[in-house]
């Protein structure tokens, strides 16, 4: 531990002298004499305003005994060295009604003192003697006003010459990006999980930032951009933090969006601008995020004119990019989920030439997530998270983190210690399907409809070999669903074989067939299980080409292009019969899934009836109860109606619950 501190503070160290002596990231604003000139003007015309704006007449002794004697001054107050008095009408009028109303004179006590007060007191005048003020008030009065100016004139003026030449209106050119260094991150690769191969590839671009002669020794030359490509909530925005958190070097971040304003150039400009700062600052690393913003692709066909202002951007990070001279030691990362729509030339060798995939997590990865976000919650000694992993298949490391809260929230509210597995399992069914409407009144015969649905899908998905195992079903309304039949995956599946597929067909209509052999009828419920069959059965003809009568061809388009090209709706690459052919082998699969999970139920009936009325009971079974009930086993453990009368009993009679303090 001892050593890795020793080491980090000597790169610190070592960060901070190689930094010295080099030019701040914001330069600032070099007074000369044109401003010192301007300030000077603007000082002493307010001081003139001032004098102008006083109400008090200065007047001379010989002058101020004259209208004392003439009745003419009303009343004075004596301060330390100045008389200020205030003339009556008599005195006003005198004067042709042109002077000031109040007047100050200078005299010295020692010389007028004993005059004074006879003077005033023969001639009826009111006076007020106020004591003398110390020195340092004088000073400030007279200070005040020149500071106060001078903080107006810097809040009016300096800040916008500090903006560059123009003031404010120039500023919009000026890059909006932030400045991080390692005391303001305080995350670090370890921070981050489940994406191993993409820390690998990025701690090469931190080492050759602190050490370049090391690859510069066989004539490599590190990648001058690094693209960071993954589906949302996969860690790309993380795993630069990280960056920020490892790397003694500048990190400037800013996201695609804040390059484009509504003023033509500006983007180009604050493209300039940051690549101009990052240059004075190398080694450094400039993270751009949700760089598709502006680096979509070019061209006809493609959203975006010839002078769109997103284009004139990516042409100046095109141009900035590929200005770069080789000892410049400036990595650029740029973050994205559309890989697939950023322009060709964007992506180049000598750009972003090398790709860092960030995938979602595989089971490893998500358990690796799992316990980063568990370190900062309190858990029970027997929480599961492997069996939380197993149950959280296509979750993203942000999904993860969602599950973790919820759970802590969950146990915090029903004031538990710790955060138990049950906290853990119905986080994961409140992320994945909303929150658990156990309050919701629902009639005899829905909920008749919704166990006999759910036990068809427990009950295929627990025959079938080729289908996941089945985890719990429950008949507890989640979201929009009236109930939810949740399967336990033993592993990540990188590929998808005919059998699983023509499985999970079979899974999915596993509920509608119930419905229709045990209530009569059929109910919309089933609307999600034959959008997904159908979706299922698509991909394995258009994409899959596991139709042995079309073969190994794929009809599916590219849909990022159709994204961004105008095609006509409706438009397909194949012809007519093509087409009445794919739907006819569609139906040919649906309708063979349909059958085989017909005849698995027809034989097991007395089975599968079992089970939708344990579950009318319980309403809720885990994989255990479905296979002891599978089995000819009954169930025996209470219900959630015995649990919550036996809850309002303890708590109707508490001395129950303690009869050792009774009896004290």
């Amino acid at each position: 531990m001892g050593k890795n501190q020793n080491k980090k503070s000597s790169r610190s160290h070592r960060g901070l002298q190689e930094g010295a002596g080099k030019k701040s990231p914001l330069p600032g604003y070099k007074y000369g004499p044109f401003t010192y000139l301007i300030i000077g003007v603007v000082i002493f015309t307010g001081m003139m305003l001032l004098q102008q704006w006083q109400s008090v007449e200065e007047i001379r002794w010989d002058e101020f005994v004259k209208q004392v004697e003439s009745k003419c001054v009303e009343s004075v107050t004596i301060k330390d060295t100045e008389i200020i008095g205030k003339f009556n009408e008599q005195g006003i009028a005198s004067r042709g009604g042109k002077g000031k109303d109040t007047f100050v004179v200078y005299y010295k006590p020692e010389v007028y003192g004993v005059r004074l007060g006879k003077l005033l007191e023969e001639n009826g005048v009111k006076t007020v003697s106020e004591p003398p003020r110390i020195w340092l008030w004088n000073l400030a009065g007279m200070i005040f006003p020149i500071v106060l100016m001078l903080g107006v004139i810097y809040f009016l003026f300096a800040r916008n010459l500090r903006s560059g030449a123009g003031g404010m209106l120039m500023s919009f050119g000026r890059s909006r990006h932030r400045l991080q260094s390692k005391d303001r991150v305080q995350i670090t690769f370890k921070d981050v999980a489940g994406i191993e191969e993409a820390k690998e590839e990025v701690a090469e671009i931190i080492e050759f930032l602190k050490n370049p002669k090391k690859f510069q020794r066989l004539g490599g030359r590190i990648p001058r951009g690094v693209l960071l490509v993954g589906p949302p909530g996969c860690g790309k925005t993380l795993l630069a933090k990280a960056i920020a958190g490892e790397a003694d070097v500048p990190f400037f971040s800013i996201s695609g969006s804040d390059f484009v304003e509504m003023f033509v150039g500006v983007g180009a400009s604050r493209v300039r601008d940051l690549f101009k700062q990052a240059k004075e600052n190398s080694p450094c690393i400039i993270f751009l995020d949700e760089v598709d913003a502006i680096g979509r692709k070019r061209g006809p066909g493609y959203v975006g004119g010839g002078h769109d202002e997103r284009e004139q951007t990516l042409n100046a990070i095109l141009v900035e990019m590929d200005g770069f001279d080789t000892n410049d030691q400036v990595i650029v990362i740029a973050a994205t989920n559309r890989g697939d729509i950023l322009d060709h030339a964007l992506t180049r060798p000598g750009r972003f030439d090398r790709q860092v995939i960030v995938p979602l997590p595989d089971i490893k990865g998500r358990l690796e997530i799992l316990g980063v976000h568990a370190r900062k919650v309190k858990l029970a000694p027997n929480a599961n998270l492997e069996r939380l992993a197993r149950g959280t298949p296509m979750f993203s490391g942000a999904d993860l983190a969602a599950i973790i809260n919820e759970a802590a929230l969950a146990a915090t509210m029903a004031d538990k210690d710790y955060v138990e597995t049950a906290d853990l399992e119905e986080a994961r069914d409140k992320v994945r399907w909303g929150r658990a409407k156990k309050s919701r009144v629902i009639d005899e015969d829905d909920r008749k409809i919704t166990a006999y649905h759910e036990a068809g899908h427990a009950f295929v998905q627990s025959v079938l070999k080729d289908a996941d195992p089945l985890h719990k079903v429950s008949i507890i309304p989640r979201g929009p669903y009236g109930g939810a039949t949740f399967a336990l995956p033993e592993k990540d599946r990188l590929h998808y074989t005919k059998r699983y597929c023509m499985a999970l067909l079979q899974v999915c209509f596993g509920g509608r067939i119930a419905e229709e052999m045990f209530c009569d009828d059929i109910s919309s419920g089933a609307q999600a299980d034959i959008q997904q069959a159908t979706s299922i059965a698509r991909q394995m003809i258009l994409t899959w080409g596991m139709s042995e009568k079309l073969g190994p061809i794929s009809y599916e388009s590219d849909s990022g292009l159709r994204d961004l090209m105008y095609i006509i709706p409706g438009e397909r690459e194949y012809s007519e019969k093509t087409a009445e052919e794919i739907d006819s082998e569609v139906k040919k699969l649906v309708d063979e899934a349909y059958k085989k999970a017909r005849e698995l139920i027809e034989a097991n009936k007395d089975k599968l009836d079992k089970i939708a009325k344990t579950l009318l009971k319980y309403e809720t079974l885990d994989a255990d109860d479905v296979k002891l009930i599978l089995e000819g086993g009954e169930l025996d453990k209470p219900t959630v109606s015995d649990l919550l009368a036996a809850e309002q009993a303890k708590n109707k009679n508490p001395a129950q619950q303690n009869p050792a303090k009774e009896q004290k």
